[in-house]
């Protein structure tokens, strides 16, 4: 039981680190770990969705005036209904094949982002954003992973690093709500995760603290290339767990 907490508390704090600084992830570096400490997967998204909450939370409160309501509504409320219909599927899904080919199609899309970076504006026609939404929830219903399709459309169609922070940011606070109160609705959320949840907190404000200074130093102009970055990192962390479920 005690290691359960260390750990809990150790995969918070990098986490929360790395969401404050490249903007998502949190799914992504704690769910690598979590799903073998609890007792089920969907035990596991939960309470990896409850810990992100806190953390979004407390960007998108420093960061509120930077956030633009009528550019984010439409990606929004797509991620909610899609993630919907993926979390009430995923007793039902064989998702081994769909990690392999969502974990080749990121590290490829980072490298074509990174390469073409300054040629590259993403629209924000609601097309686009319905599409990203789509992605995202698809990703975050099944992994409680929804950042990267997200990130990627934030990140191109945001004018500054603190306009996506604070959208990304907004945009997982809402959405990680509501796939939590369903998760609920279907189960998932038992004593043991509000147990590991209280565990995790310390590590939350640790790690969300240090990301916040390490976001401050980090210069516009190469801010892109560390998402872009861990966008790749989070491909190959997928492809490979995809091999070991």
């Amino acid at each position: 039981m005690e290691s359960i907490v260390i750990v809990i508390f150790l995969l918070s704090i990098g986490a929360s680190f790395v969401q404050r600084t490249t903007g998502f992830g949190f799914g992504i570096f704690i769910m690598t770990m979590l799903p073998f400490f609890l007792p089920t997967y969907g035990e596991a998204t939960t309470l990896s969705g409850l810990l992100a909450i806190t953390t979004s939370a407390v960007i998108v409160w420093r960061l509120r005036e930077f956030v633009t309501w009528q550019r984010l509504w439409p990606i929004l409320l797509t991620f909610i209904i899609v993630s919907t219909m993926a979390i009430f599927a995923l007793k039902r899904i064989e998702d081994q094949i769909l990690r392999q080919i969502l974990g080749v199609a990121l590290i490829l899309i980072s490298i074509y982002f990174a390469a073409f970076s300054q040629s590259i504006k993403l629209p924000t026609t609601k097309w686009m954003q319905v599409g990203a939404g789509s992605l995202s929830g698809l990703m975050g219903g099944f992994f409680g992973m929804q950042g990267p399709p997200a990130v990627l459309y934030f990140i191109q169609s945001e004018p500054s690093k603190e306009h996506y922070m604070a959208m990304a940011q907004t945009y997982f606070l809402i959405g990680n709500m509501m796939m939590t109160i369903v998760r609920a609705y279907n189960g998932f959320l038992t004593t043991t995760v509000m147990t590991d949840y209280c565990f995790g907190l310390g590590g939350v404000i640790i790690g969300t603290c240090l990301g916040a200074f390490v976001f401050k130093h980090i210069p516009n102009r190469i801010f892109r290339y560390i998402v872009y970055a861990y966008i790749a990192v989070s491909g190959v962390i997928i492809l490979l767990s995809s091999f070991h479920s």
